[in-house]
């Protein structure tokens, strides 16, 4: 099919419609019914459309409904943290089909990371029949600021082993694909500006807490990077200038406090003054601080208001510079729910004008462990929808 931008936007309007005739969007787009339905017989004989049936009548004979295939390609989303690799094989509709995850060291084994990214990548795409045929490309989110211009670099200081270079373009140059990469926060972002809670909203802020504690800002409908992709390195802003040094050199930084490490050295730390608690034995993973929060261990829970309490400070920051519609939580905490965002509420809410927090809806994130790598898949869809010459069946026709 040789591509125009009227095909482009016929084949991004029955997406987003799912279902619509012809006549519907030669209306829509301004299109003769000729233009149209020249259009429309390339992309049934793509697959990605498909005719669904009779339509309603308006008054003349019932039209034949095109539908959007969801599941005609797949798309691999692999969210690479700090300590774990996770990959999603998607259809076209965010539905997630196929889904691994393992805990790895990924900060200081680089080698076995890739060779996991890949493993995992193999192995969600023998979970779906057919995908590796469809696969439209390979989205990766990276506990690292990604700069847009050199996107396989990486931060020293967020990946000091790594050497500077991802190098995930040869590890995956056998799937011959687009690779998109970015950041994991804002990744998470865009996965809850498209499926998750914040459709709908153009100004929002996503919080991913994790090892790491990172931000993806949405604003006017687009994920702000900065000039150099380091938008949102929420996690090293100083809370406490006298604090714990940090990873980036600095004293008192958010991660400092808030991060997984920092969680578990502070349960370490309280575990005398809590002799009963389900977390005096053993080692108090971020996994069991969790576990012991939802059942209002007091060890847990004082872990998780100190935490909040520090958070509330940074969100408190966000929404006085930013005033964001929502501020949204995600990352493995994020199941506590109003355990945790009480207290970061009450401490955002002393910090700010208090207007600025009426406004504001501070919430957790609903996509579960798979957003990020939601995030990472939907960069590759939405590059296809702007440009679907990227779709390998649509190219072929």
């Amino acid at each position: 099919m040789t591509r125009t931008p009227l095909s482009d936007a016929v084949l991004r309007l029955i997406w987003a419609e799912r279902r619509i005739s012809r006549a519907e969007i030669a209306q829509r787009l301004s299109l003769s019914r000729s233009t149209v339905s020249e259009i429309v017989e390339s992309l049934l004989a793509s697959g990605l459309v498909a005719e669904a049936g009779a339509g309603e009548s308006r008054g003349g004979r019932r039209p034949i409904v095109l539908e959007f295939q969801d599941n005609a390609g797949c798309i691999l989303g692999v969210d690479m943290g700090a300590s774990h690799v996770a990959v999603a094989c998607t259809n076209l509709r965010g539905e997630v089909r196929a889904w691994h995850h393992r805990d790895f060291d990924v900060r200081e084994q680089p080698d076995g990371a890739k060779a996991l990214i890949k493993g995992l990548c193999a192995a969600a795409l023998a979970d779906v029949p057919g995908a590796a045929g469809t696969l439209v490309g390979i989205g990766l989110a990276v506990p690292s600021p990604v700069d847009p211009r050199h996107p396989d670099r990486l931060s020293d200081l967020a990946l000091p082993a790594w050497n500077g270079r991802a190098g995930f373009k040869t590890l995956l140059a056998k799937y011959h694909v687009p690779i998109r990469i970015d950041n994991d926060a804002n990744c998470g972002a865009l996965a809850e500006h498209w499926w998750g809670g914040a459709r709908g909203l153009d100004d929002f802020t996503y919080i991913k807490v994790a090892t790491g504690i990172g931000a993806g800002h949405f604003m006017g409908g687009a994920i702000r990077r900065g000039a150099r992709g380091v938008a949102g390195e929420i996690g090293h802003v100083a809370i406490d200038p006298r604090g714990e040094q940090c990873v980036c050199g600095n004293r008192g930084c958010l991660t400092t406090l808030v991060g997984g490490h920092a969680l578990v050295a502070r349960a370490k730390a309280l575990r005398k003054a809590y002799p009963k608690s389900m977390l005096a034995q053993g080692e108090p993973t971020l996994a069991r601080i969790e576990a012991a929060a939802m059942a209002d261990d007091p060890l847990a829970m004082q872990v998780i208001h100190e935490a909040a309490e520090h958070l509330g400070v940074a969100i408190a920051g966000v929404l006085n510079l930013m005033n964001p519609a929502a501020v949204i939580i995600g990352g493995q905490v994020a199941s506590l729910g109003e355990r945790l965002l009480a207290p970061v509420r009450a401490s955002a809410l002393r910090r700010t004008f208090v207007t600025a927090v009426a406004s504001t809806e501070i919430r957790a994130s609903k996509l579960g462990p798979q957003d990020v790598a939601l995030g990472a898949a939907t960069l590759v869809l939405d590059a296809a929808l702007q440009d679907p010459s990227l779709f390998p069946s649509l190219a072929a026709v």
